[in-house]
């Protein structure tokens, strides 16, 4: 056995190779092509911190900053009917299903949480794009009915953030039916006098945009954000003109008139929290949990009222 070959020479090139970089620890800005440290991106909130930019963000990931100290319950969803239609592409569906499971680690296209925000408790529905395009099929339907069931039962807000491609191809008349189904759920709502609050997200596209992401009493979107039901380019191929410079992203659609507000990621929970508030006649928010000082002058100790 050569000790020199088989193990210094080894040993001395580890020491001086160069060591693998996990390729998930920076992400490429799609909009100005900068280079973001992960955890920087993280810190904030999935926004370029050169161009504000901004970028997808989970379900998940957003309550976690949302909601009092990341705390959350989830709502239980009931279960749909697996594949009704025995649908199949190029994959199975249930082979898609499981997938986008591994991929996301969630169970479907729509989480629902109960907390509090600001110390205003709040349900709130998230749409995760990156769930086989945040399609609408029976899961995301059966997820806000139970998220509106829940809302009148206890009296709380609801606050949904949409991100969408439209309906589920895969479950057909099934999740177009999900249309009307959620519309009810909405009129639940307002049947209860519980206010519904809608953040358009970046896609926010289709049937969903035809729904439930139309029919808040408030509409706020993120910067950029594309709102449409038919795209830019399925719109120009059919009238053959050019549109204009902006149209369907959330400013255009504010400025005439089908918005509320457009609202940077890192002032939306402030925002929300003071609607809330302002919507359930409670107190304006504070900024820390300690009472209000009061205007009481100090008691004087005993020895200082002494005469000399």
């Amino acid at each position: 056995m050569n000790w020199i070959t088989n193990y210094v020479r080894p040993h001395i090139n580890s020491l001086f190779s160069r060591r693998e970089v996990p390729e998930n620890l920076w992400t490429k800005c799609p909009e100005c092509g900068t280079m973001l440290f992960h955890r920087e991106l993280a810190d904030n909130l999935n926004v370029c911190t050169n161009c504000d930019h901004h970028m997808a963000i989970t379900p998940r990931e957003r309550f976690t900053a949302m909601f009092d100290g990341g705390a959350f319950v989830e709502v239980k969803v009931p279960e749909p009917v697996t594949d009704p239609l025995q649908f199949r592409d190029q994959k199975k569906y249930p082979d898609r299903m499981k997938a986008a499971q591994r991929k996301t680690g969630e169970k479907e296209a729509m989480l629902v949480a109960e907390g509090e925000m600001g110390r205003t408790p709040v349900i709130a529905v998230g749409q995760d794009f990156s769930f086989m395009g945040g399609s609408m099929g029976m899961y995301v339907g059966n997820a806000i009915i139970a998220a509106a069931e829940r809302a009148v039962e206890t009296g709380k807000p609801l606050v949904l953030f949409s991100a969408a491609g439209g309906a589920r191809m895969q479950e057909g008349i099934l999740s177009l039916m999900q249309m009307p189904r959620t519309t009810v759920a909405v009129e639940m709502l307002k049947e209860a006098g519980i206010p519904y609050i809608v953040v358009l997200t970046h896609p926010t596209t289709g049937g969903v945009t035809a729904s439930y992401a139309m029919l808040g009493d408030i509409q706020i979107a993120e910067p950029n954000a594309l709102i449409c039901f038919a795209g830019p380019r399925v719109i120009e191929q059919t009238i053959r003109e050019k549109l204009p410079e902006g149209f369907q992203r959330a400013e255009y659609l504010l400025e005439h008139g089908m918005l509320d507000r457009v609202t940077h990621r890192k002032k939306l929970r402030d925002e929300l929290v003071s609607i809330l508030r302002m919507l359930g006649g409670m107190p304006a928010p504070t900024r820390a949990d300690l009472p209000a000082p009061t205007l009481e002058a100090p008691a004087i100790p005993p020895e200082l009222t002494k005469a000399d």
